[in-house]
C-alpha cells in the first residue's frame, strides 16, 4: 500500500479507538500517523525512509522489504521501547494503532508480509491487490470514510463545548 493509504489506515485505526477510549483522540490520531508510517522505515522510497535515509538503508540491508518491520517481533520490540521511555499511554496506543493497521493494510497486497519474522512464511489476507491499484483506491476511500464517520462525534462535541 502507499503511504497516504497507511496514513488514512493509521488515522482510521486511532479514531475508532476513541470510540471506545477516554484517551485524547487528536494524540491518538497524531501517534496513529507515526505509527502508521514507522513500519516501511526498511524502503528508502517511502516518506519515512526518505526522512532517515541512513537508518532506512541500514534496515533494508539487514533485513528487507515487509519482513522484519512488519512482524509481530517487531512490535513487540516497540511496545517493549513505548513501555520504558514513553510515559504517555496515548502515544504508545496510538503508534502501535498505526503500526498494526500498516500491518494488516500491507497483508492485503500480492506480497503479503513476513509477520513471524525471522520465519520466512508470507502472510497475507484472502482477497490482494496491487499496491497503487484502483482496488487500493477504493480502499484509500473506504477507510476516509469510515474516518468521517468515526470523528463525527469528536467534531460534535467539540462545537458543543465552545
Amino acid at each position: 500500500m502507499q503511504g497516504n493509504t497507511h496514513i488514512i489506515g493509521g488515522i482510521t485505526a486511532s479514531l475508532a479507538f476513541a470510540q471506545v477510549s477516554n484517551d485524547n483522540p487528536l494524540v491518538l490520531v497524531g501517534a496513529g500517523v507515526i505509527g502508521a508510517l514507522l513500519p516501511d522505515i526498511c524502503h528508502g522510497g517511502s516518506k519515512i525512509g526518505r526522512k532517515f535515509p541512513i537508518v532506512s538503508k541500514t534496515v533494508n540491508t539487514l533485513f528487507g522489504h515487509r519482513s522484519f518491520t512488519h512482524s509481530v517481533l517487531f512490535l513487540f520490540l516497540v511496545v517493549m521501547l513505548l513501555h520504558t521511555f514513553i510515559p504517555y499511554e496515548s502515544i504508545s496506543i496510538g503508534i502501535l494503532l498505526g503500526m498494526a493497521s500498516h500491518i494488516f493494510l500491507d497483508m492485503g497486497t500480492k506480497k503479503g508480509v513476513k509477520l513471524f519474522f525471522p520465519v520466512s512464511i508470507s502472510v497475507r489476507l484472502p482477497l490482494t491487490t496491487k499496491t497503487g491499484s484502483k482496488a487500493e483506491k477504493v480502499v484509500f476511500m473506504l477507510l476516509t470514510m469510515l474516518s468521517i464517520y468515526f470523528s463525527y462525534e469528536i467534531i460534535v462535541n467539540l462545537i458543543d463545548s465552545v
